[in-house]
């Protein structure tokens, strides 16, 4: 019997593979011939041959707290997610549009201050981020660029609209999962992957040390030293900072490898001390020097801040963009595009309610029940109440968390995310789930074509970060007019 089974329901949702007349999508036909004559054991045999591969290559992510250990192989699903080239084309533009403009915020916010005097963005609201460092203010950082890797979550709409979740502007991660998903696919269905011409995400990690190396301070006596700073082993995305690394040719290092003199950063190698010139960090503001921000961190390095100051180094993403990722500013960004671009976001927010705003906490408060209320700063699915599936304390624990500090939350209006076939529990069915596009903003803006597709494997759940038992899928961006 094949894994494609007649009794496959899209249900009332947007379905990646079937339209609402029934029919499958014409991009998706030449898959679902595919496995329309695919054995079950045969596809039984492939998800253990990936399993196997990401087991021996380290594919893991860690989770914390959990009594079982803290390691586990990425969750991977066979069956790809499609995207026909006229439809990236779209996602690509309002990606671009969307980091430009972000870009622009956080210059402004860090000199001049014109949206806020303009009153476009609430004054409160920026100033008291929890990741706005008034430390910076009037600093020019290197090639005038504050973000230059970001992650942005996409979902799409009951009517397949793309909608913008969240921005990711500190340390986005899941890069390394959609290049080793892409040589998954590769091994386990090669003829099919070859029929449908998909776009590369392979270049992702030279697109990134170009757009590194494009920060570096000039040096006349050598080639630039980019380094990646990592927290170290225990660190939840730890197997793919050795990845990108790995991938970029550049050293990977901690805290305790790097040291500041005459404000330039060095690393300790064998040969003796090499300077450093631009630094991909993995590490938040807040540990990145103990002489500056916290005192207690193990995992900066002392002096690195005045080097930074002084334009000895470089950092990516530069100190300070949380204030731009904050879910409370999110909801600005619209605004945030038409003030200094003077265009309307190709790629909407979803409807969003501030609990700062008076009118907006009231009917929070009220309708709690109905809504996903989200903390400001939280990630991983951290934080968060999806009220249409929580308890009744759980809502009122929120409730009261809300009241109490209406800065710190959020609300939007459920989404019904569009859901794709996944194989779950011996079945093709469908599941909930979201993009994670990565662009680069060096040179120039590079929108790798693809991303990361997380899945909420859990039957009806909503929550795809694999921290919340979510996994990932490969995303096929067509060529051409596919």
């Amino acid at each position: 019997m094949s894994i494609l089974s007649s009794t496959y329901e899209a249900g009332d949702f947007f379905d990646e593979m079937v339209g609402d007349d029934g029919q499958v999508r014409p991009h998706y036909r030449r898959l679902t011939e595919r496995l329309a004559t695919l054995p079950e054991a045969e596809f039984a045999q492939r998800r253990a041959a990936v399993d196997l591969a990401f087991l021996s290559r380290g594919v893991t992510f860690t989770v914390y707290g959990d009594n079982e250990g803290t390691e586990r192989i990425f969750p991977f699903d066979l069956i790809p997610r499609i995207i026909p080239n006229t439809e990236w084309k779209g996602i690509e533009a309002g990606l671009a549009q969307r980091i430009t403009a972000l870009n622009l915020f956080l210059h402004d916010i860090y000199h001049e201050q014109k949206i806020l005097a303009d009153k476009v963005v609430p004054a409160s609201l920026v100033l008291g981020a929890k990741n706005f460092r008034r430390e910076f203010m009037n600093f020019n950082v290197p090639k005038g660029i504050y973000v230059h890797i970001c992650g942005t979550d996409l979902i799409r709409d009951r009517d397949g609209r793309y909608l913008v979740l969240e921005d990711n502007l500190r340390c986005p991660s899941g890069a390394s999962y959609m290049i080793e998903n892409r040589a998954a696919m590769r091994r386990a269905f090669p003829n099919l992957f070859q029929s449908y011409r998909v776009r590369q995400v392979e270049g992702y990690a030279d697109a990134l040390l170009k757009s590194l190396l494009y920060l570096a301070p000039s040096r006349r006596d050598s080639h630039p030293n980019v380094v990646l700073l990592t927290p170290g082993v225990y660190n939840s995305a730890y197997f793919e900072h050795c990845f990108l690394a790995r991938q970029m040719g550049i050293p990977i290092v901690e805290g305790r490898d790097l040291f500041v003199r005459d404000n330039r950063v060095y690393m300790r190698t064998t040969a003796g001390p090499v300077q450093v010139d631009v630094i991909y960090r993995r590490i938040d503001d807040d540990f990145l020097d103990p002489s500056v921000f916290r005192p207690d961190s193990m995992l900066g390095v002392p002096g690195l801040v005045n080097a930074y100051r002084e334009g000895r180094v470089a950092l990516a993403n530069a100190i300070g963009t949380g204030v731009a990722d904050d879910k409370v500013i999110y909801a600005y960004v619209p605004k945030i595009i038409k003030y200094y671009l003077d265009q309307e976001p190709l790629l909407p927010n979803v409807n969003t309610y501030l609990a700062s705003e008076a009118s907006d906490r009231k009917f929070i408060l009220e309708n709690i029940s109905k809504l996903v209320v989200k903390s400001a700063n939280e990630a991983g699915g951290y934080g968060m109440l999806i009220g249409p599936s929580a308890t009744k304390d759980e809502c009122d624990k929120f409730r009261a968390m809300v009241a109490a500090n209406p800065r710190n939350f959020i609300a939007q209006d459920p989404i019904s995310l569009s859901r794709s076939p996944t194989w779950c529990e011996g079945q093709l069915e469908g599941r909930h789930i979201d993009l994670r596009p990565y662009i680069l903003y060096g040179e120039k803006i590079v929108v790798t074509p693809g991303g990361l597709t997380r899945v909420a494997l859990r039957k009806g759940s909503l929550v795809v970060n694999s921290s919340q038992g979510g996994g990932s899928k490969d995303t096929w961006v067509l060529q051409g007019n596919e």
